[in-house]
């Protein structure tokens, strides 16, 4: 059966038991706890805490949801069940039917006939697991469904109860497992042997709330959730991995094709009888791809932190794998090509994405391949150091500091360097590896809880979000007659606020946008008689909220009080401006660009807008003009800009734009500007015609991270002074050279030339004044015991530069004497001295990072490098002579041993 039946039959099995079919969220939710959606159930999270009542009208859901855990990477391939993305199939239940129910409907699933709609296992094979005291889900095994009691294993928190490993909902859980047979493992069930008995379902009994706290048992309850709750989730693969006869997840119908053309690029098998290692590297091809290409679908780019890093070092590890197995040629478009091929028909978006994921893919393995060049030179570098300055006989060991250097700065993985280092014949220090990567870690994680501790209890408004949802009035007008329904100070609900307090006000209706989709809120008032509220902010709680940040600036405000809501038409006028320009440039990008230029945020707020793209090239100046001319005659058309209230699926038949990461309800909102020009999704607020923009400047655009660009630009009166400032800039230069404005890009040009023809005049004789101070030098070199020395203070303001660049002249005249050269100057406050050294005074055993360290103790300094070139700073002048003095005696005695 393949994947995508697996799917369907799931769904409607749910769907005909009454169950609402949600469509997957983005792995991108705005939860500061998640870098990615990693469980079924992190979409319904408001649901399940109280802070929102489910929209199913049955209280009942079902959803396929795609996850990413990021944990389980240096799993891959080693198990036979770990992947990182992976598609949890749940059914949900929010207070209607809790253990009974859950079990009921799982055990029909799976032991239904496969002309019911059913997966057709055998129920003999068939073990559950619950948690140790919950004799309610074991006596509703045993007695209702039939499992006998020896199928029914207890284990403890560690394995049977369920989290989301952060402060959140959570329970006592019940899991269904297979028994693939005793080919697999020992008998005794899922306590005996997990990849015998391979786990399918976890039955998650949602009825608990859990505080902060470390791993899968460290944590207090705080108490009971508002309802009980369920929450299920069945792992798709691993059901695909039982029905389609396959050993693992990694031979499924979506992956498998992944690896057949992996031993196409490669040259080399996987299998039986083939060495573990390379059937692991296979799986880990197979399985990043997938989710690599998910990951990109979703909005995700390469970068260095978060969502980026980990999308990042998935692609690299693709790409190190490929070259182990035998790839000589970039291999990322056919893995690509290949698994989304094969993820289409559940995913159709794929399609419309396909050369954006590519492009992304490819240039990502293309910086790769060359960071993989620059990190084997540092390494090379590393060793030819490391062999010089160790004895023969002691053991050579690569530096921790330096192995993660390799990894943090390169990207380096660590079996990497361990091969590399293995075949210059090095041992690595693992235990200085560690603790960098620990101390790297620790920094991650104080970050991550200082992230979480940020994170805003909305249970305080659970009542307005679901009773009293906020009607905005915005759309038709900047004023409304409004009431208080909700005062909140300092975290608390309140009945009354006063002058001079910093105050939360909920209003039955408001004209006052909230931030959202990019565009920031407005500014405002809230006035009733003598009382004065000025608003500088308004956020959404739940989509559904208006919550008003203000401060009271004269009487007071009560609970239940009339008022009246009032916009900042100056600030609304430009903030509607900067969002349709927004639009506009949108729509000139594509034009520019192709349809692979896909939005991945945005910025508006008066006057100014800031668009970010997925986009791995930079723009030349003649695209960023073609698309601030068509924004700008879009503006003079005077387009119409209409919207209209329709379903998520007409919308999008109609070509409509959504966001990367924004989940829509099943009602949206469509604005058009000029009918085909642009459609976009968006619920902000607009100009009626494109005219009233005003003329809009492209200030520039720039890099925010591999694979995604940034376009700002100026809109109405901002743009119209900032083109005003640039002409009196133009008028001014153009004054000083006495030319017309016409002439200017060639009069700076010519002046441009004469200059770099002047530095380049003024570099020679430099050169030159530079050599005829080494051959000064060279003349006054003294002879100790056999070592020609120079060792010298050169006049104030020698730089360091020049410093090392006399020693090299003066070493380099020198070569084929036994020669060190000690050159140090006062520049800028400082003392810097430069130590180099000829390569038959390297054999006598001189080195200069010796030397650099003696110098160094005279003049206040610290210093240090290789044995014939080292360099150092001090901040005591004074000392230079006694360091000279003590370097030369130094010598002498090296050169009487």
């Amino acid at each position: 059966m393949e994947t995508h039946e697996i799917r369907e039959r799931f769904t409607q099995h749910f769907v005909k038991a009454g169950h609402e079919a949600v469509p997957s969220a983005s792995l991108i939710l705005d939860d500061p706890n998640l870098l990615f959606v990693n469980a079924g159930m992190v979409p319904f999270k408001p649901y399940f805490l109280g802070q929102q009542n489910p929209p199913f009208p049955n209280g009942t859901a079902t959803s396929i949801q795609k996850c990413v855990r990021t944990l389980d990477i240096e799993e891959v391939g080693i198990t036979t069940r770990h992947n990182t993305f992976f598609q949890m199939a749940g059914n949900f239940s929010f207070g209607q039917y809790f253990k009974e129910g859950a079990i009921t409907h799982a055990w029909a699933l799976l032991t239904g006939s496969l002309e019911e709609g059913g997966f057709g296992l055998d129920p003999q094979r068939l073990w559950v697991t619950v948690y140790l005291d919950d004799d309610e889900a074991a006596n509703i095994w045993h007695e209702k469904i039939g499992v006998p009691k020896e199928r029914i294993q207890r284990l403890g928190m560690e394995d049977n109860y369920w989290s989301m490993g952060i402060p959140g909902p959570c329970g006592p859980c019940s899991e269904i497992y297979y028994d693939r047979g005793p080919e697999y493992g020992a008998e005794g069930g899922p306590v005996a042997d997990d990849n015998r008995y391979m786990e399918l379902w976890n039955l998650v009994f949602m009825q608990n709330e859990r505080g902060e706290g470390i791993g899968k048992n460290n944590y207090e309850i705080l108490g009971p959730l508002p309802k009980k709750n369920i929450d299920t989730g069945l792992g798709i693969e691993r059901v695909a991995c039982i029905l389609q006869g396959v050993d693992n997840v990694y031979e499924t119908d979506l992956l498998r094709p992944v690896i057949i053309e992996a031993e196409k690029l490669t040259g080399s098998k996987y299998g039986e009888g083939v060495a573990h290692e390379d059937n692991i590297r296979f799986r880990v091809i197979a399985d990043h791809s997938r989710t690599g290409m998910m990951l990109i679908l979703d909005g995700v780019t390469p970068g260095n932190e978060g969502r980026g890093y980990i999308l990042r070092r998935l692609l690299r590890r693709i790409s190190r794998s490929a070259k182990l197995l035998g790839a000589t040629e970039p291999t990322m478009e056919r893995f690509m090509n290949t698994i989304m091929d094969a993820m289409t028909p559940s995913y159709p978006e794929i399609a419309d994405n396909r050369e954006r994921i590519i492009r992304v893919a490819v240039n990502e393995e293309k910086a790769f391949l060359k960071t993989l060049e620059s990190g084997t030179k540092l390494f090379d570098e590393a060793v030819g150091e490391l062999k010089a300055t160790s004895r023969a006989k002691t053991p050579k060991v690569l530096s921790g500091s330096k192995a993660f250097e390799l990894h943090d700065t390169y990207g380096f993985p660590i079996d990497l360097t361990l091969e590399m280092a293995h075949e210059a014949g090095l041992d690595v220090d693992m235990k200085g590896f560690d603790a960098a990567m620990n101390e790297q870690r620790s920094r991650a994680k104080a970050d991550n809880r200082a992230k979480k501790h940020g994170h805003t209890d909305l249970s305080l408004y659970r009542e307005w979000v679901d009773n009293d949802p906020t009607v905005f009035t915005g759309y038709d007008e900047l004023s409304s007659a409004s009431k208080v329904i909700g005062l909140v100070r300092d975290g608390q609900k309140v009945n009354e606020v006063h002058e001079g307090e910093h105050v939360e006000v909920i209003l039955d209706q408001s004209p006052l946008y909230a931030e959202s989709g990019g565009q920031v809120a407005d500014h405002g008032r809230i006035v009733a008689g003598d009382t004065l509220l000025e608003v500088g902010d308004v956020q959404k709680i739940g989509k559904r909220l208006w919550v008003h940040k203000a401060t009271v600036t004269s009487g007071g405000l009560d609970l239940g009080s009339s008022v009246e809501a009032i916009v900042d038409e100056k600030w609304r006028h430009g903030a509607v401006q900067a969002h349709s320009a927004t639009h506009l440039i949108h729509a000139a990008l594509r034009q520019v660009l192709g349809p692979t230029a896909v939005q991945a945020g945005s910025l508006n707020r008066p006057g100014y807008l800031r668009f970010d793209f997925n986009y791995t090239e930079q723009l030349t100046p003649q695209q960023l003009q073609e698309i601030a001319t068509i924004t700008n005659q879009a503006v003079d058309a005077d387009l119409e800009v209409t919207t209209i209230e329709t379903t998520l699926d007409k919308a999008k038949s109609m070509g409509a734009m959504a966001l990367f990461g924004e989940n829509y309800g099943s009602q949206v909102r469509v604005v058009e500007i000029g009918g085909p020009f642009s459609i976009e999704l968006c619920g902000g607020t607009h100009v009626k015609h494109s005219s009233q923009i005003g003329p809009v400047s492209v200030l520039g655009e720039s890099s925010v991270g591999s694979g995604a660009r940034r376009i700002e630009a100026y809109s109405g009166l901002d743009a119209f002074r900032y083109y005003s400032k640039e002409t009196a800039l133009v008028e001014g230069v153009s004054r000083e050279l006495k030319v017309q404005s016409t002439d200017l890009p060639e009069r700076v040009s010519s002046l441009a030339e004469k200059l770099k023809a002047a530095e380049k005049e003024i570099e020679s004789l430099r050169n030159a004044q530079l050599a005829a101070r080494a051959a000064e030098l060279i003349a006054s070199a003294q002879d100790v015991n056999g070592f020609k020395v120079v060792a010298l203070q050169l006049p104030q303001g020698t730089a360091g530069g020049d410093l090392r660049t006399i020693a090299t002249d003066v070493r380099n005249r020198l070569r084929e004497q036994d020669a060190v050269v000690l050159l140090g100057a006062v520049s800028n406050g400082k003392f810097p001295f430069i130590a180099a050294a000829t390569p038959s005074a390297v054999e006598r055993g001189v080195k200069a990072g010796d030397i650099v360290k003696q110098f160094g103790q005279y003049v206040d300094g610290r210093g240090g490098g290789k044995a014939d070139m080292a360099q150092g700073s001090g901040a005591n002048a004074a000392g230079a002579e006694s360091g000279f003095a003590a370097v030369k005696d130094g010598l002498s005695k090296l050169a009487a041993r």
